[in-house]
């Protein structure tokens, strides 16, 4: 009979590739390790990683069975959680994907809500691009994606979350940070800081300027940065203008950083989805989440914040 513990030292290792860096994250000595590893190897009959030093490689063998040891042992996870529901009792682990910006503001507020609620279960979130999210979704390495896309696939449920809308952001002693609405073609006076291509909010400047008969490639482009929040920062030091998220320009537009500028006839907006694989039954942490955050009471964690430019309505022109 394999041994669980032996598995999860195994997979640990072979995750890190480094005994002594999975012997700390295990909280065992190196040696325990090595000797996790040497029995499970001795009852398998094989050897399951290559030494190098102090760092090891997979075997071929070791290749074979650290999906089918990850797959053992999250389905012993589940196991446990489901004797543990039957008993109306809320307890275990919860991974969640998160892809875009809006799940970086929003999943803090919105897991310390539910912890409050069921504070047996430990949470771990995962920043990634919306690929990656939905691969590990599909693999089962993570239970919950939050992403701006919506791929059709027949084993997920896409469920939408929030509206998240895209506003153009100038320094706030910029020309166009006096209150006015400009016009869609004034958009091609500026330089811009823009997000990468594949990114939810590039996609979405792309079909708003679009519907305008501009082209994105028609702006100029200053430089292009992969992270929303360091774009915020680079227009409050006037490095350019930029179109981001509302969740991420409320910070800089409150302290009087930045300022939002209303285009004329243009409303960027975006969907974000929850998505879950429906072919795997979920485990009450996984449920309680999912109820937790569809919940009609819980409804203000995702309410969009206002962002106040100089005490007047965004896209009211003086």
């Amino acid at each position: 009979m394999l041994n669980m513990h032996e598995l999860n030292v195994f997979v640990e290792a072979a995750q890190t590739e480094n005994f002594s860096v999975a012997a700390h994250r295990l909280y065992l000595s190196q040696p325990a390790v090595s000797l996790q590893v040497r029995n499970l190897e001795k009852q398998l009959g094989v050897e399951l990683f290559r030494r190098h030093g102090r760092n090891v490689v997979l075997s071929d063998a070791g290749k074979v069975l650290l999906p089918m040891a990850q797959q053992l042992l999250l389905q012993a996870k589940h196991i446990e959680e489901a004797m543990w529901g039957l008993q109306g009792m809320v307890i275990g682990e919860l991974s969640v994907a998160c892809s875009t910006t809006v799940g970086k503001y929003l999943l803090p507020r919105l897991i310390v809500g539910f912890r409050g609620q069921y504070p047996e279960v430990q949470v771990s979130v995962d920043v990634t691009c919306r690929r990656d999210a939905m691969d590990s979704l599909l693999e089962g390495s993570m239970d919950i994606a939050l992403v701006s896309s919506h791929m059709v696939h027949r084993d997920l449920e896409y469920q939408p979350f929030l509206e998240d809308q895209v506003v153009l952001v100038v320094p706030c002693d910029h020309p166009w940070a006096d209150g006015r609405t400009i016009k869609p073609e004034n958009l091609l006076e500026c330089e811009y800081i823009l997000r990468e291509p594949t990114a939810g909010s590039y996609e979405v400047l792309s079909e708003g300027l679009a519907d305008h008969g501009l082209n994105i490639a028609d702006l100029r482009v200053a430089m292009t940065l992969g992270n929303a929040e360091a774009i915020e920062m680079s227009v409050e030091a006037g490095l350019g203008v930029a179109f981001i998220s509302r969740f991420v320009a409320s910070r800089g537009a409150m302290l009087g950083r930045i300022a939002e500028v209303p285009v004329e006839g243009m409303t960027l907006k975006r969907l974000i989805y929850m998505v879950r694989h429906v072919r795997r039954a979920a485990t009450p942490p996984q449920q309680a989440f999912w109820d937790f955050a569809f919940d009609p009471a819980n409804e203000e964690m995702r309410h969009l914040p206002v962002v106040n430019n100089g005490n007047r309505e965004p896209g009211t022109a003086r």
